[in-house]
């Protein structure tokens, strides 16, 4: 897929997408966006100025933590996790994309793969 196949990540589904990552464990921001790549299968790019107003977004609402520590690489970096109330926003925010999911197939005409919506 090509760069200019990537898909736009529509308007809200960011704070989603982060929180499912942080789901997984503690991660740095560049992990972040590696583990939405992958799990897209190669679709989704997060822009980095996209990501880090996002996680700051989530920190000030209290759903996610930070602390500084070391990457794999050894350069410094921001490590985000969830914390209880992100914990139970997840479910929330899951809920309120595959809604919106279910309403775009229902637009569109035709029918998701079972446990893709």
């Amino acid at each position: 897929m090509t760069k200019n196949d990537d898909l736009q990540l529509v308007q809200g589904t960011l704070d989603a997408l982060a929180l499912k990552a942080l789901e997984q464990g503690e991660m740095h921001g560049y992990a972040v966006a590696h583990w939405i790549r992958n799990r897209s299968a190669e679709a989704l790019r997060v822009e980095d100025g996209a990501l880090y107003t996002c996680l700051h977004r989530l920190e000030k609402r209290g759903w996610i933590a930070a602390r500084w520590g070391v990457s794999e690489r050894g350069r410094r970096a921001k490590f985000y996790r969830l914390t209880a109330r992100g914990r139970r926003q997840v479910v929330v925010e899951v809920d309120r994309i595959e809604r919106y999911a279910r309403a775009l197939f229902r637009v569109l005409g035709t029918t998701p793969v079972e446990g893709e919506a």
